[in-house]
């Protein structure tokens, strides 16, 4: 599985994320996922907004344009972002 999909338009990641990591930082590809470290703790839905946060700052997208689509409260989370169908070439990680 490629951590990276279209969608009519918009792209999926598939993400693992670790939470209360000492910053926020994609390092890498974990089982075919974007591994993403985000410094929040899992609670009270923290982590996923910095998460949401993150990588719209990372793509240069605004967080309104960035969803969580599945994975709430797990490691494992796609998210849609609304409008970008495909990775800039900045990117830290091609699929």
């Amino acid at each position: 599985m490629s951590f990276v999909a279209t969608d009519r338009g918009n792209l999926l990641l598939h993400c693992h994320i670790q939470p209360k990591a000492s910053r926020d930082a994609i390092v890498g590809i974990h089982d075919g996922r974007l591994k993403v470290q985000v410094a929040s703790p899992p609670l009270d839905g923290k982590a996923n907004e910095q998460l949401i946060r993150f990588l719209a700052k990372t793509l240069g997208v605004a967080k309104s344009r960035v969803t969580l689509v599945r994975g709430h409260s797990s490691r494992f989370k796609t998210l849609l972002i609304d409008g970008l169908d495909r990775l800039p070439d900045d990117f830290p990680c091609q699929p």
